[in-house]
């Protein structure tokens, strides 16, 4: 028979197996094993972990930050990813993933209206800020700045406020990089896509550009760089390709060339 002071121990010890241990939030610094992996094996890690994709934003360098957030930690995170490979993970703010500390629910994130555009934030992120340290009336100011540059309004820097100038700069950069499909082209011809060749080989990557319809019609050497100027008739684009060390160091339309004609 077992004695009340036995049964008092008995009892502590289910009660010590019933309660649940806490879960430590999985901050970036935990997570760093992601770095180099490509964009679309790091997504399904993060998801297999419990975080949910908030947004995306692509930048006009052409690097996407992507914002997680785990509800279960109250934790987000930004992963910095450039041509399909991540490049870094970091802590990122609750609000940056549409939460606030203490409000008991998630915060109404505002999206954008327009199809191109469709899942942009209203305010500007951590990352748009370009790590400058701005109080609660300069965040103000460059949120509603980066909304008009995102939006196209009119520039309305009615305060002379520099956030609202970064921001709006900030603004306009993530709008053109959402329409860059559009190449500021409008017509029946689709745009043949550059983007993914960054980084490519010369040799393939040269192909590439003729298998998609492109022509040389320039070609010079400037320092240990070579340059190729190429045109696509049908969609008037007109493509820079920078080669240095056997590879595409850089390629961009850059609008008109003497020879793109």
């Amino acid at each position: 028979m077992i004695d009340r002071f036995s049964s008092r121990i008995l009892a502590l010890g289910v009660c010590s197996v019933l309660i649940a241990t806490p879960v430590l939030a999985e901050k970036a610094s935990n997570l760093t094993w992601i770095n180099g992996k490509d964009a679309a094996s790091a997504d399904r890690e993060l998801r297999n972990r419990g975080f949910k994709s908030i947004s995306s934003h692509r930048s006009s360098s052409g690097y996407v930050n992507s914002y997680w957030w785990n509800g279960g930690d109250d934790n987000c995170i930004v992963v910095e990813s450039y041509s399909g490979q991540v490049m870094s993970i970091n802590d990122a703010t609750d609000q940056d993933c549409g939460h606030h500390k203490g409000d008991g629910a998630a915060a109404a994130v505002g999206v954008v209206a327009g199809a191109a555009i469709l899942g942009a934030l209203l305010g500007g992120k951590s990352h748009h800020k370009d790590g400058r340290d701005y109080n609660r009336e300069q965040t103000a100011e460059f949120d509603r700045g980066y909304a008009d540059g995102l939006h196209g309004a009119t520039y309305h820097n009615y305060s002379r406020s520099d956030a609202y100038s970064h921001g709006y700069e900030k603004g306009v950069d993530e709008r053109e990089a959402n329409l860059s499909h559009h190449h500021r082209r409008g017509g029946y011809a689709q745009v043949a896509r550059i983007d993914d060749l960054q980084g490519a080989r010369a040799a393939g990557g040269m192909s590439d550009l003729e298998s998609r319809g492109f022509k040389q019609v320039d070609n010079f050497t400037s320092g240990n760089a070579r340059y190729s100027i190429q045109w696509k008739r049908d969609t008037r684009q007109c493509v820079q390709v920078t080669i240095a060390d056997g590879k595409f160091y850089d390629i961009r339309d850059i609008g008109t060339h003497p020879k793109c004609r």
